[in-house]
């Protein structure tokens, strides 16, 4: 039987979603090809009709991942006043719900450590979707210097990333809570720090 074009392409759409889901919740190489396409619902046979790897897959994975990432965080700063938004993603990301449901959470705890083993590729790839990342919280530091913006968006990202993959490492317990709280403490403090753009001088008359 011969698919239309949108039928394959909503095919292909449905296999990177359930992989990117798969992928965060157990590894990069925690799930073989035929594993994930069954969890879409097709033959192993199929893979190739839609993907030239596997590598491919986990790329377009990946990216998946977190572009979904950064619609979540435009959805909740949304509503919200400039200068309370990157206080906002840094209070969600480290949250017990993130926490406990990595399929669906951020790529960098779950998979950060591994796209540094992959293909130099992969890790380009990653790094391109981790630079659009840094840029979206430094449009979310609003009266700040650029360069300034970007310094504090790389330390608040590294921060949560680090607690994240620590409190999952301790897993539901009293020591991951308080990881967890430490490190929202910690990315919260630092939004608060924020360097403000240096007042602009009058000119004498």
């Amino acid at each position: 039987m011969r698919y239309s074009p949108e039928h394959k392409q909503e095919t292909h759409d449905r296999i990177v979603k359930k992989a990117s889901v798969r992928l965060r919740e157990k590894g990069a190489h925690g799930i073989g090809v035929a594993d994930l396409m069954k969890e879409a619902g097709l033959t192993h046979g199929g893979f190739y009709a839609h993907f030239d790897s596997r590598e491919a897959l986990v790329i377009e994975a990946f990216g998946y991942a977190m572009d979904r990432s950064m619609e979540h965080w435009r959805k909740l700063t949304n509503e919200v006043s400039p200068d309370k938004r990157l206080a906002m993603i840094a209070d969600a990301y480290l949250s017990t719900l993130h926490r406990d449901n990595p399929g669906h959470g951020c790529s960098i705890p779950a998979l950060g450590a591994e796209i540094a083993r992959e293909s130099p590729k992969a890790r380009k790839a990653f790094a391109g979707k981790l630079d659009e990342m840094i840029e979206m919280l430094v449009d979310n530091i609003p009266n700040v210097p650029r360069k300034a913006a970007r310094k504090q968006a790389v330390a608040t990202l590294a921060t949560m990333a680090g607690t994240m993959l620590l409190a999952r490492i301790a897993g539901s317990s009293e020591l991951s809570d308080e990881v967890l709280k430490v490190g929202r403490d910690s990315a919260l403090d630092c939004v608060k720090r924020e360097p403000k753009a240096p007042a602009v001088k009058k000119a004498k008359t």
